[in-house]
């Protein structure tokens, strides 16, 4: 059984780069050829282990509670036809997990948004999805893997990957200790640093496993870049105690927050699924 149960989703942006798709539709529903983004991320979840799901939403976002529900007409519609096993996989997810909403008012950066889910967590380890990080792999899940890691080291973890070096502006970037293959021992981050300033080009990709005192320390961390409560801000506070891994993950990370990146990993994973 894995040490980590809870899985939270911040899903209350606006997703304004998908105008006007995402005008009345959340971008986390968003499909990936026929599933929506946010089920990758909670099918993600579930091969970790993780069954009980929390969902930071805000208006507009009904949607994602109604896909993880019963929609009776729909399947009194289907029933008995060849159409009814498209909805097994959603069915799974309804049996063997847990959902629970909370809305974040006002968007004030991630940290916020992680803060309001506290709610749903309590004092507990727990993991961190973005939807829109879209990650495949040959093997183990990044959760998986990031799970196993936090048996190891208990403390939080953040998911890194290399990214150009004139793209560090779009990202947390991390500078820390290689301790294994793949893993740092982070001793600075910094949040959408220019080029010039970035410590390294490694970057957090949305992929986090948090220990239970991140709420505090948010709480205590003023605003950061934009006034916004940053993620980055808080666990630099934790990592300046050593407290922090950044894991280079085993896979591929598509950036669906983008058109670019959602064309991309929609034509990745119709080929992957037409073979």
């Amino acid at each position: 059984m894995s040490v980590i149960k809870k899985c939270l989703f911040p899903a209350a942006g606006y997703g304004t780069r998908f105008l006007p798709a995402t005008k009345a539709m959340p971008k986390e529903m968003l499909p990936i050829v026929t599933k929506p983004l946010i089920q990758y991320g909670v099918e993600e979840a579930m091969d970790a282990g993780i069954t009980e799901i929390g969902v930071v939403t805000g208006r507009g976002k009904r949607a994602i509670e109604d896909h993880f529900d019963i929609s009776c007409e729909l399947e009194q519609e289907i029933a008995g036809s060849d159409k009814e096993e498209l909805l097994n996989s959603t069915r799974d997810i309804m049996d063997r997990c847990t959902f629970s909403y909370t809305r974040q008012a006002e968007m004030k950066g991630l940290g916020h948004a992680i803060l309001v889910g506290e709610a749903l967590i309590g004092r507990e380890p727990f993991a961190v999805v973005l939807a829109d990080d879209y990650c495949v792999t040959e093997g183990d899940g990044v959760l998986t893997q990031m799970v196993k890691l936090y048996e190891k080291y208990q403390c939080s973890i953040v998911a890194i990957e290399e990214v150009p070096v004139d793209e560090t502006h779009k990202y947390g970037v991390i500078a820390g200790e290689l301790e294994a293959d793949g893993v740092y021992r982070v001793h600075n981050m910094v949040e959408k640093p220019a080029p010039k300033d970035a410590p390294s080009n490694l970057a957090i990709i949305g992929r986090y496993i948090l220990s239970p005192d991140i709420f505090d320390v948010i709480r205590s961390t003023p605003p950061g870049k934009n006034g916004e409560m940053q993620i980055t801000d808080a666990l630099q506070i934790q990592a300046q105690q050593g407290k922090v891994i950044g894991y280079r993950f085993k896979g591929r990370r598509f950036d669906c927050g983008s058109v670019d990146g959602f064309i991309e990993a929609t034509n990745y994973t119709y080929k992957l699924q037409s073979n």
